[in-house]
């Protein structure tokens, strides 16, 4: 794990809007790499895995509409970018491409998704502790609160999945690349 460090755009004179446009931005941009997460998956025949990812994917789509809500926002703000990076070169809340495998199990995606989950906490947790006023220090500490829920709830997910065999990646016909 990479050295936590205050993103450049959020310090501690960053607004709520501009705390709530991070968490809307993480979000989306998770959705989006859950859906091209479950586009692999079909691609190499596996349907299961990419129904996870699917609901994965409507799963951030609801937290991201949930944001919208609970600020009044009919649309995202026009500034919104890219989310940061956090820990690594991926936002918070998103897996990096390399983690997905072709014969990975529903048991890995939530594994990845447990991860993602897990790192947006301790963002919101960081931008809680740097905080420059009580509003976004409320704000980050409640969406790090949300975070954790949604920890708790990958978890019990888990326990309804099976965890793979060992050699779960062992592919007796390889693809092969000339």
């Amino acid at each position: 794990m990479s050295q936590i460090s205050t993103p450049a755009n959020l310090t501690s004179g960053t607004t709520l809007d501009e705390l709530m446009g991070q968490a809307l931005s993480m979000e989306l941009e998770a959705a989006q790499r859950y859906s091209e997460f479950a586009d692999m998956m079909e691609t190499h025949n596996s349907p299961e895995v990419a129904q996870w990812f699917r609901k994965m994917a409507v799963i951030e789509g609801k937290h991201a509409t949930q944001i919208m809500t609970e600020l009044g926002w009919t649309q995202a703000p026009s500034q919104l970018g890219t989310a940061i990076s956090f820990e690594g070169f991926e936002a918070p809340e998103t897996a990096p491409l390399d983690e997905v495998h072709y014969l990975m199990r529903p048991w890995h995606v939530l594994q990845l998704a447990l991860a993602n989950e897990e790192r947006a906490a301790r963002f919101f947790g960081h931008l809680a502790g740097v905080a420059g006023t009580d509003p976004v220090r409320n704000a980050a500490l409640q969406l790090q609160e949300e975070e954790l829920e949604h920890v708790a709830l990958v978890k019990a997910w888990m326990l309804k999945v099976p965890r793979p065999e060992d050699n779960w990646d062992h592919d007796p016909d390889p693809p092969r690349i000339d």
